[in-house]
């Protein structure tokens, strides 16, 4: 296991709003009511939501409802949240470039489900 593979919680947290900062403005300023956050490990409910078996590795999961989805007589509702899992980004990578590289194609494929994308619509 290398030292990036062992490196802390903050050191992690550090390279997520690093790639947070890397998305262009114009999609940041339509961020709204929504949490980035980091976990170690996903919920058994993460994988039902989905659709993964829990031997298979989830490395991110927007949890809320879809930009798209929303109207202006929506009922008020907790944040969305896109959350970055430490543990199965370090299991599946080597070195800390190699993890950044993965944050930063986590972040935007969470992104875009908040924006209404679906798996088959993004490149990540």
């Amino acid at each position: 296991m290398t030292r990036w593979q062992k490196s802390g919680r903050r050191e992690f947290e550090d390279v997520v709003a690093a790639a947070l900062e890397g998305v262009p403005e114009n999609f940041r300023e339509l961020l709204q009511n929504i949490i980035v956050k980091v976990e170690d490990e996903p919920l058994p409910d993460d994988y039902e939501l989905a659709g993964i078996p829990e031997d298979e590795e989830i490395l991110g999961i927007y949890r809320g409802s879809m930009l798209t989805e929303r109207s202006f007589d929506s009922l008020p509702e907790l944040p969305a949240q896109i959350v970055i899992f430490k543990n199965p980004i370090l299991r599946c990578t080597e070195t800390r470039q190699e993890a950044i590289q993965e944050i930063r194609e986590t972040v935007m494929h969470e992104l875009g489900h908040y924006f209404g994308l679906e798996d088959e619509e993004m490149p990540f």
